[in-house]
């Protein structure tokens, strides 16, 4: 045995994970379903080689997802020069929506994976709440505007309609076509936005305004 043959089985192990991680990768483009031995398949290896590198479909697509993430100044670049909190959070909204549908198969599969395993939430890669944060930038330190708490509470409600979670309540349980279903999550992201920097006769909200 040479001295170089531990330094050949590494560099071995590590192309075999790159290319199983960027099999992943490209699978996730193609918005298909993601499966380990679909991924195995597409790396040139065998399923069981696949599991040795990573113990879940999860974590392999953690690794593979993590590298496709926009920051939110990407995602926002269009209203870069816009301060009104009501068009930059649909510009964010429409983003995500298409983001996810472009990638629904692992990122059903992650949900999946994190609605077994709540564990796994923590470690899920995440978008929604650096593009909610980045779309509502300008109200930050604008009690006049919105009040901190209010901020807070909206920022709250947008997580639940800004995501995937959302997205696949319209499309599969309400059957809507996916641009349908991309408008009505707009439409309600916005009306929430708006209803937060105004008061019902339009005029701007006020710190210690309830909502």
């Amino acid at each position: 045995m040479t001295p170089q043959a531990p330094a050949g089985r590494a560099n071995q192990k590590l192309r075999t994970r790159n290319a199983i991680v960027q099999a992943a990768a490209e699978l996730t483009r193609t918005g298909r379903e993601v499966t380990m031995p679909a991924v195995a398949k597409a790396a040139l290896v065998s399923e069981a080689t696949a599991y040795r590198y990573f113990p879940d479909l999860a974590s392999l697509l953690q690794e593979a997802i993590a590298g496709q993430l926009p920051s939110p100044d990407e995602a926002l670049a269009p209203v870069a020069d816009s301060a009104d909190p009501v068009e930059r959070i649909a510009v964010a909204t429409e983003y995500l929506a298409r983001h996810v549908l472009a990638r629904q198969g692992a990122v059903r599969a992650l949900m999946a994976a994190t609605i077994a395993r709540p564990e796994q939430v923590s470690a899920r890669p995440g978008l929604r709440f650096g593009l909610i944060d980045h779309a509502l930038a300008p109200l930050a330190g604008t009690p006049d505007v919105c009040a901190p708490d209010a901020l807070a509470q909206l920022k709250r409600d947008l997580a639940v309609v800004v995501g995937a979670e959302a997205l696949f309540t319209l499309t599969d349980l309400c059957g809507l076509d996916p641009e349908v279903a991309i408008a009505s999550v707009v439409h309600t992201a916005t009306a929430l936005t708006r209803a937060a920097v105004q008061g019902v006769d339009g005029e701007p909200r006020h710190a210690g305004t309830s909502r």
